[in-house]
């Protein structure tokens, strides 16, 4: 797949390209700087509309793809928590995850090794990717 950047290259190469090629009138140069030009503004249309997509879901979690299950949710909130808490932190037991109308709520708790006991975990899934974790004390 060509970047913008690289798209709008090999147009302005086909420029200098076909251009002598083609019969110089005015009407084959207007045709052709329209078709570049409707490129161009495909382009932009298409990054606009990345970007309007990145805005409706900011919290895509990498890695995990889209958590529609149960079981993926308490995988990728599981793993989550782990990476937040770092050092080695292992899950003690299943998390227990909840339904709700938009995603699921998973608890459970983290053994972080320092003796203090286990660090209980709070993760949000929300249209299909982690949103939140909260860490307790």
């Amino acid at each position: 797949m060509l970047t913008r950047t690289g798209r709008l290259s090999i147009a302005l190469l086909l420029t200098g390209v076909l251009t002598p090629a083609m019969a110089q009138t005015g009407y084959d140069r207007r045709a052709y700087r329209r078709a570049v030009d409707a490129a161009i503004i495909s382009d932009i249309a298409k990054d606009r509309q990345a970007e309007r997509d990145a805005r409706r879901a900011p919290y895509a979690s990498p890695g995990y793809g889209s958590i529609r299950t149960a079981q993926a949710a308490r995988e990728a909130c599981g793993a989550e928590a782990r990476r937040d808490v770092g050092g080695g932190a292992k899950l003690l037991g299943a998390p227990v995850a909840r339904t709700m109308s938009t995603g699921w709520e998973v608890e459970g708790d983290l053994d972080v090794g320092d003796g203090k006991g286990a660090l209980p975990f709070v993760c949000s899934v929300r249209n299909g990717s982690v949103s939140g974790v909260l860490l307790g004390e």
